[in-house]
C-alpha cells in the first residue's frame, strides 16, 4: 500500500535544453542515468520555461506565476518575500523542505519558504545586474561575450565544479539524515546544479567519453533562415561578430557542453543511488526538469534569452513507477505547472488545488494518471536584448512571439520543427495569427507592463548608482551549520551516536556472540 504523501526529489540541471538528451531524440548525448528515469516515468515532450533566463524561470516555477505578475522580470529583479511559493504550500502539507545548489533569489529573502538550504548561490541576490531599455545602445560589462564558446574545453577545475561538487554533497548527506529521521518525512529535496551551463569547461574525463568526430554541428546556421531582429541584438549584446567562429569553435564548446551533461547526469545518478541504498525509492517521486535550454549555435545563436526551441523547450520528466505508469505526454505544459502538479499529489485531493495566490499553472496530475490534460503555454521575456516584453504562446502544432519591437513570428513546429519558415505574413495562415494576435492582446496589456518593467529598471539602477556596489546590503545566503550537533559531541554518549550516525543501525548481538 502506498504512502498517501510521496517524499519529491526535483532534479534540476541549468540551461539544459531538451534537444540534448536521448529521450528527446539525441544521438549524441551521453546520459544513461536520465534515459533510465525516462524509460521508466512520464515525459511530457513539448515542457517549456515561462521566460527564458535563469532567475525568470526559476520564479516561475516556485510561484506557479507569470513573471508578468510575479514582477521578477529579469535576473536582478527582487523575488518578493509575500509570494506563496511551492515550499509553503507543501509545508501546509506537512513537507520539510531542502534546497542544495542554485536558485538565484534576487533580494533580501534568501529561503522563500525552504526549511534548510544547504549551499550558498553561485550568482549574486543583488540589483547589479539590471538591464536598461531606455539605453538599449549601452553595453554592460556583465553581458554574456563570446569567450565562453572561444576558450570551450578541457579544464581540471572551475568555480560551477566547486559549486556543484558540493550541492551535490549535501543534498545526500541530507537524504541520509532524512533515512535516520524518518520522522522528518515526508520531504521535498530540490537539488539545483549550474551546470550544463556555460561556461563550456569540463574535466577530460568526461570529454573522452565521446569521439570528437561524434559531435553534431548545429542544425540550422543563420544563412538557412531569415534573420529577426531581435537574434541581431543578442549577437551584438554578446559581440557574435560575423566570422568569429569557426566549426571548430563550436564543435569544441558542443563537446564539452555534452561531457557538463554527462557531469550532470552523474550526479543525478549518485541522488538515485542515495535514494535506493536508503530505501527511499519507492516512496519518492523524481523529478528532472531545467530552467531553461541553451541555443548551442543554432541559428548561430547562443545561451538562451530567445523563445526559439533550443532555448525554451526543456525537458520535464517525472518518475515513480509505482504511481505512474510510463508514457509520453504530447500536450505542451510549462514550469508554471509544477507548483499545482505537486499539491495535488501531496494533499492526495484529485483535482483540488487551493491556493492563497492566483496561479497561472494547471495540475498536470491529469496526464501523470494517463488522463486528458492541459495543452498550452504562456511565455515571457523581460530583460536584457529585448526593447520591450517578447512574449509566446504555444499550443498544439503553433508557436506564435509576440514582440513589442519586432515584427510576429508564427511557426507550424511538427512541419517545421527547426522553425525555418516563418508564416505569419503568409495568407493561407492569416487566419492562426490573426487569432494568436487577438489572444496575446487579450492576455497581456503590453504597453502597461513595459511601463512596469521601465519603472522597476529604474529604481533598481538608481539605487545601485546612489548606494554604491559595496553599500548596498549583501543578500547572498549564508548557509549555517550547527557544529554542536555534527559528529562526535557530549550531549549523547558516544554508542548514541555512532549507532544514530550509522545507516541501517547495527542490530543488537546477543551476548558472547
Amino acid at each position: 500500500m502506498l504512502i498517501n504523501k510521496p517524499n519529491i526529489v526535483i532534479l534540476m540541471a541549468d540551461q539544459l535544453t531538451a534537444s540534448a538528451l536521448k529521450t528527446y531524440g539525441n544521438k549524441v548525448s551521453l546520459t544513461p542515468n536520465i534515459d533510465k528515469l525516462a524509460d521508466e516515468g512520464v515525459v511530457f515532450e513539448s515542457a517549456y520555461c515561462n521566460s527564458p533566463l535563469c532567475a525568470p524561470s526559476r520564479a516561475s516555477l516556485m510561484t506557479g506565476q507569470f513573471i508578468s505578475r510575479n514582477a521578477v522580470y529579469d535576473n536582478a529583479a527582487e523575488f518578493h518575500a509575500d509570494s506563496p511559493t511551492l515550499c509553503h504550500y507543501l509545508r501546509e502539507q506537512g513537507y520539510r523542505t531542502w534546497l542544495s545548489g542554485k536558485m538565484h533569489f534576487c533580494g533580501p529573502d534568501q529561503l522563500h519558504g525552504f526549511d534548510e538550504r544547504l549551499t550558498t548561490d553561485i550568482y549574486p541576490a543583488d540589483f547589479g545586474w539590471t538591464p536598461d531599455w531606455q539605453r538599449p545602445e549601452r553595453r554592460l560589462d556583465w553581458y554574456h561575450n563570446m569567450s565562453s564558446v572561444l576558450d570551450a574545453g578541457e579544464c581540471v577545475r572551475t568555480n560551477q565544479l566547486d559549486f556543484d561538487d558540493e550541492a551535490l554533497f549535501l543534498a545526500r548527506q541530507r537524504l541520509y539524515d532524512a533515512a535516520r529521521r524518518p520522522q522528518e518525512q515526508p520531504f521535498m529535496l530540490l537539488l539545483s546544479l549550474t551546470h550544463p551551463h556555460d561556461p563550456f569547461a569540463i574535466p577530460r574525463r568526461y570529454l573522452e567519453r565521446f569521439n570528437d568526430a561524434d559531435v553534431d554541428l548545429p542544425q540550422t546556421r543563420r544563412e538557412d533562415v531569415e534573420d529577426d531582429a531581435h537574434s541581431a541584438r543578442l549577437r551584438a549584446m554578446y559581440q557574435l561578430e560575423e566570422g568569429l567562429l569557426s566549426d571548430e569553435h563550436i564543435r569544441r564548446a558542443r563537446h564539452a557542453y555534452y561531457g557538463a551533461l554527462a557531469y550532470v547526469d552523474d550526479c543525478f545518478g549518485e541522488i538515485i543511488s542515495t535514494l535506493q541504498e536508503t530505501g527511499l525509492a519507492e516512496n519518492t517521486v523524481v523529478l528532472v526538469v531545467a530552467d531553461h535550454g541553451e541555443m548551442l549555435g543554432e541559428r548561430d545563436l547562443w545561451y538562451k534569452m530567445t523563445f526559439f526551441e533550443n532555448a525554451v523547450h526543456i525537458p520535464f520528466i517525472v518518475h515513480n513507477p509505482a504511481r505512474f505508469a510510463p508514457r509520453r505526454i504530447a500536450q505542451s505544459v510549462s514550469l508554471v505547472d509544477l507548483l499545482p502538479t505537486l499539491i495535488e499529489l501531496a494533499s492526495g485531493e484529485e483535482g483540488n488545488v487551493r491556493a492563497i495566490a492566483p496561479l497561472d499553472g494547471h495540475s498536470l496530475m491529469p496526464h501523470l494518471r494517463g488522463e486528458p490534460g492541459p495543452d498550452g503555454v504562456y511565455s515571457e521575456y523581460l530583460a536584457e536584448g529585448a526593447l520591450g516584453p517578447m512574449l509566446m504562446i504555444r499550443r498544439g502544432p503553433w508557436k506564435y512571439v509576440y514582440s513589442f519591437s519586432d515584427a510576429p513570428q508564427l511557426f507550424h513546429l511538427h512541419n517545421d520543427p527547426h522553425e525555418r519558415v516563418n508564416l505569419v505574413a503568409e495568407k493561407a495562415y492569416q487566419q492562426v495569427a490573426a487569432a494568436f494576435a487577438a489572444e496575446a492582446d487579450a492576455h497581456w496589456d503590453v504597453s502597461g507592463l513595459r511601463e512596469q518593467v521601465l519603472a522597476s529598471q529604474q529604481r533598481r539602477l538608481f539605487l545601485t548608482r546612489i548606494a554604491g556596489q559595496h553599500a548596498i546590503p549583501e543578500w547572498d545566503f549564508q548557509p549555517h551549520q550547527a557544529a554542536s550537533q555534527r559528529y562526535i559531541r557530549n550531549h549523547q554518549t558516544l554508542d548514541e551516536q555512532e549507532a544514530f550516525a550509522r545507516y541501517p543501525r547495527p542490530l543488537k548481538q546477543p551476548a558472547g556472540k
